[in-house]
């Protein structure tokens, strides 16, 4: 049996982010992580995702580029080499940022199975046979989620592939069919359409962005061969060399399955009853807004507890719950101004609330939607699809949310969680100084719309 402050399950955003807390405050620190060390973002998400995507816009945009005068081409992928750069850039952050950055700080990666049992304590079976008993003062429960699987009948008869396994395959197949238009489904629609595949998606497209936004990237995928399906798939069997997909009244073939519905948290096999720890509905760690548990000496943080899956979240989270834990700080963390982004080409990017959330919530507000014809930046990129979408509190102007459809979006949406952060509103920003021949321009000529035309404006002076 070995004692400590803080013993984490799991090795991912949260993981790390309480355990570098923790020792910056002095704190014994012990992790134990059942898989790979360094969780979903390095391993199989954030990182090899857009690593695959900024690779296959490259042959994309090789293959038609639209300045004049200049000539490129594309030749065939090479999907092994493909993976393999993947696997080599995946390895080196695991190693860099994960594994020596944890022996840096002075804390041990215990590789084992870990499950609760009274006292709290953990009971840890180690994958080399070995057996030890952790005790701690706080416990932290990171174990992120997986890739959701259940819902459609007929897929545990069938070979598909999730967000996880697909990022792996060394042969691209010629035709895939893609289940789920959430950000998941679309990252890897477009990227496998970008590779050479012919691709289907099917489901609700983009189902949390603008209509005016999910409109103008779904013309972006139908420009790409992508085939969009708005249907649910109930049903899916195998015939032949592939796969049909039933939704609605169409039947969808291709030679693989892409299963892109969601993620779900993954805390089974812990023992939580044990501790007096209660799982909500979708299986996660129910918390308070502190991430306490209903036991006071166990804490969750990320996408385990059912907020918003993003390793931002994750990393916040597990300041958070240390400064709580050990500092009795009753620290709280506000998400009103999250980021979102879907790493699409162009990408979608979005803060604060949607008009019709914004309605729900009992605002009257106003909103403005500035196509990038009027932005200068993408019109020197030869490249107008998107636009930028801003929703403002009738009367007052404040900013209630920001929406953008452009290269680049994750970059300038960065701007709008600040304003968002300091409750702006859209005539302040409006009148901030912003660099010219930026996409982040484009927010302060969209804030400008809810005033004056800036069709009528002189391209270098708004």
């Amino acid at each position: 049996m070995v004692r400590y402050d803080l013993a984490v399950i799991g090795s991912g955003g949260g993981a790390f982010a309480a355990a570098i807390a923790a020792r910056g405050k002095g704190k014994s620190v012990v992790m134990i992580e059942r898989g790979t060390v360094g969780g979903t973002c390095v391993n199989v998400g954030c990182v090899p995702s857009k690593a695959l995507l900024a690779a296959a816009e490259a042959r994309h945009g090789a293959l038609g580029q639209h300045f004049p005068g200049i000539s490129t081409s594309a030749g065939p992928v090479d999907a092994a080499a493909l993976i393999g750069g993947k696997d080599t850039l995946v390895a080196g952050l695991r190693a860099e940022k994960y594994v020596d950055l944890a022996a840096e700080y002075g804390w041990e990666i215990l590789p084992g199975v870990a499950r609760f049992v009274e006292g709290p304590a953990l009971e840890v079976d180690l994958h080399d046979g070995g057996h030890v008993r952790v005790e701690a003062e706080h416990y932290l429960i990171a174990t992120g989620s997986t890739p959701r699987t259940e819902g459609l009948d007929g897929a545990d008869r069938v070979d598909y592939l999730t967000s996880t396994t697909a990022m792996k395959q060394t042969e691209l197949p010629e035709s895939l069919v893609v289940v789920g238009g959430g950000y998941v489904g679309l990252e890897q629609a477009q990227l496998f359409a970008h590779l050479g595949v012919r691709v289907s998606i099917v489901g609700r497209f983009a189902p949390h962005t603008e209509p005016e936004l999910a409109g103008l990237l779904a013309g972006v995928f139908a420009d790409d061969g992508i085939a969009v399906i708005a249907e649910r798939a109930t049903q899916v069997e195998a015939d032949g060399s592939g796969v049909v997909v039933t939704a609605g009244r169409q039947r969808v073939t291709g030679q693989r399955l892409l299963l892109a519905t969601g993620r779900n948290p993954v805390a089974t096999g812990l023992n939580l009853d044990a501790v007096g720890v209660k799982t909500g509905p979708r299986g996660e760690v129910v918390v308070d807004e502190h991430l306490r548990t209903d036991n006071p000496r166990v804490w969750a943080a990320g996408d385990v507890t059912g907020h918003p899956q993003y390793v931002y979240v994750a990393g916040a989270h597990g300041s958070v719950v240390v400064d709580n834990a050990f500092d009795d700080a009753g620290r709280t963390l506000d998400y009103h101004h999250l980021p979102a982004v879907t790493f699409t080409t162009p990408s979608l990017a979005s803060a604060g609330l949607t008009d019709v959330q914004a309605v729900e919530q009992g605002y009257a507000c106003e909103c403005r939607v500035l196509p990038l014809e009027y932005v200068p930046r993408a019109l020197v990129n030869r490249d107008t699809r998107g636009a930028i979408k801003l929703v403002a509190e009738q009367g007052s102007g404040r900013l209630l949310g920001a929406h953008v459809l452009a290269a680049g979006a994750g970059d300038v949406i960065a701007t709008a969680v600040y304003a968002l952060a300091n409750r702006m509103t859209v005539h302040e920003m409006a009148g901030l100084w912003c660099p010219y021949l930026t996409m982040a321009e484009g927010l302060k000529l969209a804030a400008q719309t809810f005033t004056r035309d800036v069709a009528k404006l002189s391209c270098c002076a708004s």
